[in-house]
């Protein structure tokens, strides 16, 4: 049975009643006893931020004291890289800690909880961030929500990012596209298309919400050329060239699958296909214009 504490509520649940007394303790270390942290999911710090941060310490101290354990005669950071180094930016010697008996595998779980509570610390670093460890220790996505006091969808959505083409995930690493825009093209089945999409949202500065139109509305013109061409194969001789016109102008219109089905020479159907009700709502306001 795990009898870890579970990791959903923060570092702070770890160091406060959920860890024994006797599993920590407080101390203060200079900065050549303390090792980095290899399990560090951000790979690049913000220099202004490192600088605000510093002056902040220079006026009132490392307010919070960084996590360690001991690791032989050094400790190893497992929280805290930033305070640590507007610290030594700000001239101290010296920092306060909290000495805790870690494993490696709480100490993996303890700097991702610490990373993904951060917003600025982008979507691919937690990615990678995740994989390691599922990689390392062999457990569901399932089983690694639940450590973090996540949901599955969460922690796979972030790990799926890792499939798509490295241009994409430059562009998300440099917040060049977001995690909504990231999570959309992640649905398209061409990698191709991912990456030209992906420099038409950055070029043009694209929404979230008008890349989701684009896809929409291109997913609908590939249905209905399919179905285009199965209408062609049972009945040709009732479409001809200039309804099969109008068709495509009308699903161009509307974003949407558009059939004109031909009964015979002066009788048919024009059927106007919706998903949602937010499609139906949209297509309700075009027809009334």
């Amino acid at each position: 049975m795990d009898t870890k504490p579970r990791l959903g509520r923060g570092l702070t649940s770890l160091l406060g009643e959920d860890v024994e007394p006797a599993n920590r303790s407080r101390a203060t270390l200079t900065f050549d006893q303390i090792e980095k942290n290899p399990h560090q999911a951000r790979k690049a710090f913000d220099e202004d931020e490192i600088n605000q941060l510093s002056e902040s310490i220079r006026n009132h101290g490392v307010l919070q004291p960084l996590v360690v354990r001991a690791v032989g005669e050094h400790y190893e950071l497992i929280a805290g890289e930033r305070r640590l180094r507007a610290a030594q930016v700000a001239g101290l010697r010296e920092v306060p800690v909290t000495i805790v008996n870690f494993d490696d595998q709480q100490v993996f779980e303890a700097s991702l909880v610490e990373n993904i509570q951060r917003s600025d610390l982008n979507p691919i670093e937690k990615a990678f961030g995740f994989k390691e460890y599922l990689d390392r220790y062999h457990v569901t996505q399932e089983q690694l929500a639940n450590r973090l006091g996540m949901d599955r969808t969460s922690v796979s959505n972030l790990v799926n990012l890792l499939n798509l083409p490295e241009e994409v995930q430059t562009a998300v690493r440099q917040n060049q596209i977001s995690l909504g825009h990231a999570k959309i093209l992640k649905g398209l089945p061409n990698e191709k298309r991912q990456v030209e999409l992906c420099k038409e949202i950055v070029m043009k500065g694209l929404s979230v919400k008008a890349l989701e139109l684009i896809v929409k509305q291109q997913k609908a013109e590939a249905e209905a050329h399919e179905a285009e061409k199965a209408l062609q194969d049972v009945a040709p001789s009732y479409k001809t060239a200039h309804v099969q016109t109008i068709e495509t102008e009308l699903r161009q219109r509307f974003a949407t699958r558009v059939e004109i089905k031909v009964k015979d020479k002066d009788r048919g159907q024009i059927v106007i296909a919706f998903d949602t009700n937010e499609d139906f709502e949209r297509l309700v306001e075009t027809l009334r214009r």
